[in-house]
């Protein structure tokens, strides 16, 4: 298996462009992302209300367009891309967590993909490369379609380092889940580890350049990407290798890498190296050698996240699961919007991440709008710590419209309407 490197580095608001310029060119994006091709930043969204580790930070879009500027990448060529799933509003999101302001500073387009973009079969796009997925072929027998955009232009990941009630961990990989899959991705959940294997090789066949970097200034323990417990820990990470960045954040917060099955399925096809032993660190390689020992995402889940798992793994599946792939799963989304966005965030968020608002980074977010950098980093954080004003009632009553629109654009009610003006 061909070297694989990861670059680590600490980072502190007064520093953190200038870490982010020295951490890409650490990991050698630049030999990997074309200067004369498109790029797209894959913004993550994990909620479209702030939540700390949960999506993409604004310091690390910020960070990244400004090497890439700096590097002599082109701005014309590069762009802000983000999916939409049936339970996140992006565009609620990337206002929430303060990415929009940043692509709009620097003159980026801002790319929403399931917006008059083209799509195209999957097949039409990788041809017999199909013939080696693992799972997707038994859960799309038709075929699915990814961006035709997608097809020969470079990727950078944005993803944050976080665990996940359903992959364990997730990163750079899980990142390509929303832009490569349809609005039907959630049939894929019985075989998620092997769909992001999958999803890996269409990656490495679609894309001239593909890259990761990844937030863990906040990092997030317990049932995530949503309803964790955030720590900062004042790290950022890059790699060339999707399944070594994810090794390397597995080991950082105490989970071994290898155990967690997407991770030990793309080692063992040698589509990246899983194994931290033949990882090579470059930067604070002491910083690549700590141990946060996060409890994970399973020792205390939701009740939404215990559902779900007796649905897609458990007693539930026979009884439950086929309503998913049906018009009746519109169930679902109402149910985790009224969950998460209506019951959770509104009662319990403020106060798991009030610790990590008073940190420099909680500062920072709560000033950014009015934070002005120098050539490192940002001199001043501010003095008061973030306030989230979206909690409590306001959460809760903006979770209702949440709701009517996940209802409203479900991916089966729209195939009905659809058919409906064809007759």
């Amino acid at each position: 298996m061909p070297n694989s490197r990861v670059a680590i580095l600490r980072t502190r608001p007064e520093t953190v462009l200038r870490d982010y310029h020295r951490l890409l060119n650490l990991a050698g994006y630049q030999t990997v992302i074309a200067k004369d091709t498109d790029t797209a930043l894959k913004v993550n969204i994990s909620w479209h209300f702030f939540f700390p580790g949960s999506s993409t930070t604004p310091w690390q879009l910020e960070g990244v367009i400004r090497a890439m500027k700096k590097d002599g990448y082109s701005p014309d060529l590069i762009h802000a891309c983000h999916n939409r799933t049936v339970v996140i509003d992006a565009h609620l999101g990337e206002r929430e967590n303060k990415q929009l302001p940043v692509v709009e500073a620097h003159g980026l387009r801002n790319i929403h993909i399931y917006e008059g973009e083209e799509w195209i079969n999957i097949r039409d796009a990788v041809g017999d490369l199909t013939k080696h997925f693992l799972c997707l072929n038994e859960v799309y027998p038709q075929g699915f379609m990814i961006p035709r955009r997608f097809i020969g232009e470079n990727i950078i990941h944005l993803p944050t380092v976080k665990t996940h009630v359903f992959t364990t961990t997730t990163g750079a990989m899980k990142n390509a889940f929303g832009g490569l899959l349809n609005e039907r991705r959630h049939w894929t959940h019985p075989v998620i580890h092997e769909t992001l294997v999958d999803l890996l090789m269409i990656q490495q066949k679609v894309h001239r350049g593909v890259f990761a970097v990844m937030d863990g200034t906040f990092a997030g323990d317990g049932p995530g990407p949503r309803c964790m417990i955030p720590h900062v820990k004042n790290v950022i990470l890059a790699s060339a290798d999707q399944v070594a960045i994810d090794a390397i954040a597995a080991k950082l917060m105490g989970i071994d890498p290898l155990s967690i099955k997407f991770i030990r399925l793309a080692h063992e096809r040698g589509l990246g190296c899983g194994d931290p032993r033949d990882i090579e660190i470059v930067g604070d390689q002491d910083a690549g050698a700590e141990n946060w020992r996060f409890a994970g995402p399973f020792r205390k889940m939701t009740f939404a996240a215990r559902m779900q798992h007796q649905i897609y793994w458990g007693p539930l599946r026979k009884p439950i699961e086929w309503s998913l792939k049906t018009v009746l799963a519109p169930w679902a989304y109402a149910a985790s919007v009224v969950y998460h966005d209506s019951f959770w965030y509104p009662l319990k968020a403020k106060a798991l991440m009030r610790d990590v608002l008073s940190s420099p980074w909680g500062r920072l977010f709560r000033g950014w709008e009015s934070a002005v950098a120098d050539e490192n980093g940002y001199p001043s954080s501010g003095n008061e710590p973030a306030e989230i004003e979206r909690t409590g009632m306001r959460a809760l009553i903006r979770s209702i419209g949440i709701l009517g629109t996940c209802l409203k654009e479900a991916p089966e009610f729209a195939a009905r309407r659809t058919h409906r003006k064809g007759v």
